[in-house]
């Protein structure tokens, strides 16, 4: 059975609709950086692709004669994105068009420079029109956050920051959005093929705890 990250982390993947607190821990992603409204910037577009082409030729390098070493088969973990605007703007969410981002996807621990240019390597191969220089590998350390699970539309998520941002209120601890801490989300439904009143969507607010404010 392929590994499921989701499965096999179920506090991090699936939270509550009522916010609650959890420490992250240092975890491998792919990046791209970029700006603009993800519904209509071919930039966001690009780097999604990038994303799963790159995903997708590391689980299948399996069937490669370098198969990686401490390979195992896994489950492509769902898409992420950190979300800011470059004025500190705390309405960031109301302007899409502004936004600036870092689109992810976690990697295995198997997955360390060589196999992520291989892996760039093999997805040239496939679409030399995709820009993979965009991507990067990298370890983040999130640290402590308040998250819930928001049910429904994107444009529907600020009842649910609310109810994270006030639960941090009411708990003792201290928002920490900044410039290295981001609004994130985790998408764990493709919209594309999901209704909006469907889609669950994983949202975190970095935090500090009472003992460190």
């Amino acid at each position: 059975m392929a590994f499921d990250f989701k499965k096999e982390y179920k506090d991090l993947y699936q939270p509550k609709v009522a916010p609650s607190v959890i420490d992250v821990p240092a975890i491998l992603f792919i990046m791209v950086d970029g700006t603009g409204n993800p519904n209509t910037s071919e930039e966001y577009q690009s780097a999604v692709e990038i994303h799963y082409g790159l995903s997708y030729a590391i689980k299948m390098s399996k069937k490669r004669s370098n198969q990686p070493v401490g390979y195992f088969d896994f489950v492509v973990p769902p898409l992420e994105g950190l979300w800011w605007l470059n004025d500190g703007s705390e309405a960031w969410y109301k302007d899409k068009d502004r936004y600036c981002w870092t689109s992810m996807i976690r990697q295995p621990a198997f997955v360390d420079t060589e196999v992520f240019e291989n892996a760039k390597t093999e997805l040239r191969k496939k679409k030399p029109l995709l820009d993979t220089s965009r991507a990067r590998l990298e370890t983040f350390t999130e640290g402590l956050c308040v998250q819930a699970m928001h049910l429904g539309s994107y444009d529907d998520e600020p009842k649910t920051i609310d109810a994270i941002e006030q639960f941090i209120t009411d708990n003792g601890y201290v928002s920490d959005i900044s410039s290295t801490r981001r609004h994130h989300e985790i998408y764990l439904n493709d919209p594309r093929k999901t209704a909006s009143a469907k889609l669950k969507t994983i949202i975190r607010h970095p935090c500090i705890s009472p003992t460190e404010s």
